[in-house]
C-alpha cells in the first residue's frame, strides 16, 4: 500500500495528520496540543508507525494523554492498542454506548471514559464538549467541538473523497453525496438530517472530517444544504456492489 503522510496546523494547536492511501479517501488524524495532549481518531492498526511519526513531529506520542474514538471502527481505533501501550496514563474517550458495548468488551484494560452528549473534558487552552450522535454513521457514534477554537470533528459527516488540501474552500457536496450512495454507510437521511440542524445551531467556525480537507464556517452552506436535500442513504449496494438486487420496493 502507498502511503503519504503529512501534519500541519489547521487552528491554534490543532494539527491534522493526512495519509493518502489507494483508497477513495484519504484518512485524517487530529492532534491537539495543550497541557493534556488529545489525538481524534488514532488511523487504522497499519497506519501506526507513519502516524506516530507525524505526532513526533510536534510532541513525544508517549505524552498523549486523551485519545478519543468517535466510533468502534478501524480507521477510527484501530492503533488504539499501540498508541495506549506507549502513553500509559493515556484515557480513551468514546460514547457511553461505545463503551458499554465495544471498548469495555474488547482486549483494552487501560483508562477509558464513556461520555454523555454535552460532557465536556479540559485539556488547558481547548476544552472538548461531546455529541451523541447514534447511527451517523454507527449505532455507537459521537462527534466532538472543541470550544475555543469553535472547532467541529464530525468522523465520516462533510468527507470530501479524493486526495484533498488541508483547507477547501470548494464545493464538493455532489461528490460527498455520491461517495455516500456508493458506500452504503449511511441507514437513513433522517438520522443525519437531526444531527445536521444540531450542528448548525453550533454554528463552527471550523469542521474538521476524518476524510477529506477541513472546512471553514463560509464554505459549509452547500454541503449544509446537500446533507438536508440530497439522496445518499444505504440503497442495496455497499461500495459500489450490490447485495442481493437490492432493498425491495416500497
Amino acid at each position: 500500500m502507498t502511503r503519504r503522510t503529512h501534519i500541519g496546523e489547521v487552528a491554534p494547536g490543532i494539527y491534522r495528520i493526512c495519509t493518502n492511501t489507494r483508497a477513495t479517501v484519504g484518512f485524517n488524524q487530529f492532534l491537539i496540543d495543550d497541557e493534556r495532549p488529545a489525538l481524534i481518531h488514532t488511523g487504522q492498526h497499519p497506519l501506526y508507525e507513519t502516524v506516530r511519526g507525524a505526532i513526533a513531529e510536534v510532541i513525544d506520542p508517549g505524552q498523549l494523554e486523551v485519545i478519543v474514538v468517535p466510533h468502534f471502527e478501524g480507521d477510527e481505533c484501530g492503533g488504539m492498542g499501540r498508541f495506549s501501550a506507549e502513553a500509559k496514563g493515556a484515557v480513551l474517550a468514546c460514547s457511553a454506548i461505545g463503551a458499554a458495548i465495544n471498548l469495555s468488551q474488547w482486549d483494552y484494560t487501560g483508562p477509558l471514559l464513556g461520555v454523555r452528549d454535552g460532557d465536556s473534558l479540559e485539556l488547558g487552552e481547548h476544552t472538548l464538549r461531546f455529541l451523541e450522535t447514534p447511527h451517523v454513521h454507527h449505532w455507537d457514534s459521537m462527534m466532538v467541538f472543541e470550544e475555543s477554537t469553535r472547532s467541529l470533528f464530525p468522523a465520516d459527516l462533510f468527507l470530501q473523497p479524493g486526495t484533498q488540501p488541508p483547507i477547501v474552500r470548494d464545493n464538493l457536496a455532489a461528490e460527498m453525496c455520491d461517495w455516500y450512495r456508493s458506500a452504503g454507510i449511511f441507514a437513513a437521511e433522517a438520522p443525519v438530517r437531526g444531527v445536521v440542524d444540531r450542528l448548525e445551531w453550533l454554528d463552527p467556525a471550523w469542521v474538521h472530517p476524518m476524510h477529506g480537507g477541513s472546512l471553514p464556517r463560509e464554505a459549509l452552506t452547500p454541503y449544509v444544504d446537500a446533507l438536508r436535500t440530497e439522496s445518499y442513504a444505504f440503497d442495496g449496494s455497499i461500495f459500489g456492489r450490490e447485495l442481493g438486487g437490492g432493498l425491495p420496493a416500497g
